[in-house]
């Protein structure tokens, strides 16, 4: 019986899965916004809840935890400042899976998943600024 083995395994090593599903929550935290597999999606969904419950909580212990799971420095800082401001009246349910069809190349059922009252400037604003900075860099040298 499969009583109680409460995660989708999505064919991969359990290492694999951890480090896929740390990076996905990163990257969520982030944009705010990411566009995923059905199945990804839904399982990421119970994760970043408890991340930013974590960043509710707001002490030394739970920044530590959270940096453990994500391993990104700018992603708890924002968790921590800006998203455990707007979801402090909040009691749960801070993110939404949107269905988006199907992918092209195997047919395989697409999704956003986004944060709930999320920022739409926050997707792809990290990416402008990298790329910003590394044109100042080059228009310097």
């Amino acid at each position: 019986m499969r009583h109680g083995s409460g995660l989708r395994k999505l064919n991969r090593t359990s290492s694999h899965r951890k480090a896929m599903f740390s990076n996905m929550a990163a990257s969520l935290l982030t944009h705010e916004q990411i566009k995923t597999t059905l199945p990804k999606a839904k399982e990421m969904r119970s994760i970043a809840d408890k991340m930013i419950s974590l960043g509710k909580r707001g002490d030394l212990h739970a920044r530590r935890q959270a940096f453990a799971y994500l391993r990104d420095e700018a992603a708890v800082a924002k968790l921590f400042s800006v998203l455990a401001t707007r979801y402090k009246e909040r009691p749960g349910g801070y993110t939404r899976v949107l269905k988006a069809g199907f992918r092209y190349g195997d047919a395989a059922p697409m999704a956003f998943i986004e944060l709930v009252d999320r920022d739409p400037a926050a997707k792809g604003a990290e990416d402008k600024a990298r790329t910003a900075a590394a044109q100042a860099e080059a228009g310097e040298e």
